[in-house]
């Protein structure tokens, strides 16, 4: 579920970017802003509810959660191009289409490595 909201905000951000940028900034850009400005956004809630991480310094979990991340943007990235350029899909619906497994794939990763037990802390 929280992978889930996470990318329909980020498809919200992307679309309202390029409805207000009319063609006047590349999607490409549009989609790196609308990924980092989601990731920001959505962090506290990931650690904090969904995880309920304790432990880890916020910035050292951040890094970890931006760098899961980074590997989702980077197949927007490299998809993109080739479903709306070649394929001739709108924007939208091609990041659609490469954010179709990303809920499921991203929670999991999440769990085992992101927000994963320190297992090498000593109970208090």
């Amino acid at each position: 579920m929280a992978s889930a909201t996470t990318a329909l905000l980020y498809c919200s951000l992307l679309g309202l970017g390029l409805l207000a940028a009319n063609d006047a900034v590349p999607y490409l850009l549009l989609a790196m802003a609308a990924h980092l400005t989601t990731v920001v956004i959505v962090y506290p809630w990931y650690r904090l509810v969904v995880f309920r991480a304790r432990g880890r310094s916020w910035l050292a979990g951040y890094l970890r959660f931006y760098a899961v991340g980074l590997g989702f943007l980077a197949t927007s990235l490299a998809g993109l191009p080739v479903l709306v350029e070649l394929f001739g899909l709108p924007v939208m619906a091609a990041q659609a289409l490469l954010l179709a497994v990303s809920p499921a794939v991203s929670y999991a990763i999440h769990r085992a490595w992101t927000f994963r037990e320190n297992t090498n802390a000593r109970p208090r």
